[in-house]
């Protein structure tokens, strides 16, 4: 019927409006995250008015029409349309509470969605039956009416003929039907484990210039830093040259670049040729430049980044002990380990430094003299960086006057030889008579955790590799560092400990979640057993299909590829109340239990079908979408359009076959109790 279709659409426009008129009094502006979760969302909204609009139509095909028809159809799916709508707000409302750099994109996206299903809801329970109740009933004898019709009961007839003989099957197999799901989900879960669906915390979206960042330690001369700077140059015009000479003179990748250095820090800044244009991904660019600049042993970091996200090395360890000489042994252990690893580079030390400073021993019998180490320090820093001995007014200002050595002597080491240490009876002695010189490297800051000595070491990975090393780290290596350096204690920093909090606060926040959706559904159905096989069957198989998505489509699971499979969750739900509510209206009538979950399952499968397919029809534009913007949302997009089309299957096969499931177990109870012996659940079924 398009005059279904066309108000069910208009819908869309309604939600989206109630939604944008909301937005700035959440401190949510029209912007391009927000566009795009009006986009996510497109084919949820739809929902919940696709079934009121389907009950409506539902009335009419079997002779009810007018108000009487609008009014019987909106009543018989308020409860589950309501429901629905509410635990899917449930599942996207602890995204807006995380803490850290995503907390405002989350919940942009979690309160585009909320505003839109609410004003959807609204508009399909008042303002769509209002619409539908002026219906009328088509003229059979009109030629796209008999289209219509034979298109509409195509639906019809697929259901009763080929799915109802299916699901009559999974039923009497119901043991067979669960074990099948289970094994997939299990399989599918095993790709993850076993990285053949890559795994990343934030989605890496590729940006179109690339940073590079070297940190070399205080005090290097600046004559290093520009030596430094060079080679980075050198690099690009290498780089260049490959491109000019693989494409003989033809390719384009660097738009332009930008470098400079200050003191102890260089920073280049490539501008790459617009995607469509180049030979190179960002990526790929990223890395060659990396391996022409090779190594620079002196740094204490290098960053060469090329996404849209910089959150640091995606591996940091802090390593803590009172033992000095421990926690180097444990730095340098920790450090080759990250070395061996393919994908690994840049590994540093935050302690290392490259400049040598000169440390001072008190011989044996220097005490007797009245010398001390303090004074001893004290008077070569009087003579190298001077006394404050005046203070002389000029302009209005002091003028601070110090003494100290000349500069030419200051600049020579041999003038160490000369220098005279006062003692506390005023009298003089050389300071090689009274201290050992040494050269030691320096330090230039000191990091303390938990009241010792600590280092940080970082390293930068390959995209693709960061779980699996973190992995084999946590598995394999770290049982044996623990063991060869017990003096030393170690914990996650910077990136890792970050990703390692949200990832707790997510858990704690969905677990909330969860709760508040079981105990609303319980309300709802009067019922403790029936929210448990309706939050079951589409929690952890939405999960499954988000999975399976993303290992079709090529990208790699993200924090944000979650979010969607929440969504999608909260989709799988509206699914399963609509089918149970159905299931409840027909065991009020009197029809057993096996008939009614058949009845009410080929009853609902249009609508059930219609409500997956345009979810993920809806998303396919996101899902499709280059632009550098969209990278971030895309994985999103897919968790959620195959994480609802893989819940289509366990709604109409699973759900039924669990709630058989829990019928068995409930008349074995019964058994148990009263020692009576009842028919199993498919001997109920009075149907083919």
């Amino acid at each position: 019927r398009p005059a279904v279709a066309f108000w069910v659409a208009g819908g869309v426009a309604v939600a989206f409006a109630g939604g944008v008129i909301f937005l700035p009094m959440m401190g949510v502006s029209f912007n391009m995250i927000s566009t795009f979760a009006f986009l996510l969302v497109i084919g949820v909204i739809v929902d919940d008015a696709i079934i009121v609009g389907e009950a409506i139509h539902n009335q009419t095909e079997e002779g009810v029409t007018g108000l009487k028809a609008a009014e019987e159809g909106t009543r018989t799916v308020i409860k589950p349309v309501i429901f629905a709508v509410l635990t899917t707000m449930i599942f996207f409302a602890p995204w807006m509470f995380l803490s850290g750099p995503t907390k405002e994109f989350t919940r942009s996206i979690s309160l585009v969605v909320i505003l839109a299903l609410t004003f959807s809801l609204v508009e399909s329970l008042f303002i769509l039956p209002a619409h539908l109740a002026h219906l009328k009933k088509p003229n059979p004898t009109n030629m796209f009416t008999r289209f219509q019709n034979n298109l509409a009961n195509s639906l019809v007839w697929f259901g009763q003929n080929v799915y109802r003989p299916v699901l009559v099957l999974a039923l009497r197999r119901r043991f067979t039907t669960a074990l099948i799901f289970l094994c997939v989900t299990v399989l599918t879960f095993g790709l993850m484990a076993n990285n053949l669906v890559k795994t990343e915390f934030f989605p890496q979206g590729e940006s179109d210039q690339i940073a590079i960042t070297v940190e070399l330690p205080q005090g290097t001369p600046y004559s290093r830093t520009l030596q430094v700077l060079e080679q980075i140059q050198i690099a690009e015009k290498d780089l260049e040259e490959e491109i000019n000479a693989s494409t003989n003179g033809e390719g384009e990748l660097i738009e332009n670049w930008y470098t400079r250095s200050r003191d102890n820090n260089v920073l280049a800044l490539v501008k790459l040729v617009p995607p469509e244009t180049r030979t190179l991904t960002a990526k790929e660019t990223a890395e060659r430049l990396r391996e022409l600049i090779g190594e620079v042993p002196d740094a204490e970091t290098i960053e060469v980044n090329y996404s849209n996200n910089n959150n640091g090395p995606p591996i940091q360890y802090v390593l803590n002990s009172s033992n000095l000489e421990a926690l180097d042994a444990a730095s340098d252990d920790l450090m080759a380990k990250l070395r061996s690893f393919e994908g690994v580079y840049n590994v540093v030390n935050d302690s290392q430094s490259a400049t040598e400073e000169i440390q001072f021993d008190l011989k044996p019998g220097a005490e007797a003299l009245g010398i001390t180490t303090e004074a001893v320090n004290r008077q070569i820093r009087q003579g190298f960086f001077g006394d404050e001995v005046q203070r002389l007014p000029r302009d209005g200002e002091d003028v601070r006057v110090y003494v100290r050595y000349p500069r030419l002597d200051r600049e020579d080491l041999d003038f160490l030889n000369d220098i005279r240490i006062r003692t506390n009876d005023g009298r003089e002695v050389p300071l090689e008579t009274v201290a050992e010189l040494r050269f030691e490297q320096g330090i230039t800051q000191i990091v303390r955790r938990e009241r010792q000595r600590a280092v940080v070491i970082s390293a930068e990975v390959a995209t693709e590799r960061i779980a699996e090393i973190r992995k084999a780290l946590g598995e394999e290596y770290f049982a044996t560092f623990d063991e060869r350096h017990p003096e030393v204690k170690r914990g996650n920093f910077g990136r890792a400990d970050d990703e390692a909090q949200m990832v707790q606060e997510i858990f704690l926040l969905l677990g909330i979640a969860i709760c508040v959706a079981y105990f609303l559904v319980a309300v709802a159905f009067k019922s403790y057993s029936e929210p448990l096989l309706i939050l079951f069957a589409a929690v952890p198989f939405c999960a499954t299909g988000g999975i399976l998505g993303h290992a079709f489509s090529g990208h790699s699971l993200s924090i944000f590829s979650f979010l969607g499979i929440v969504a999608a969750a909260g989709v799988a739900v509206n699914d399963n109340l609509v089918l149970i509510d159905y299931v409840h209206k027909l065991r009020e009538k009197g029809v057993s239990g096996m008939d009614a979950l058949v009845e009410a399952a080929t009853r609902r499968f249009r609508p059930i079908l219609l409500t997956s397919l345009t979810t993920f029809v809806g998303l396919l534009p996101l899902m499709m979408e280059r632009s550098i913007q969209a990278q971030w949302l895309v994985p999103i997009g897919v968790g959620l359009a195959y994480g609802v089309l893989f819940a289509l299957f366990v709604t109409l096969f699973l759900v039924p076959a669990l709630y058989g499931l829990g019928a068995d177990v409930k008349r074995f109870v019964l058994y148990l109790v009263s020692g009576r012996k009842r028919t199993t659940f498919h001997e109920d079924l009075s149907v083919a």
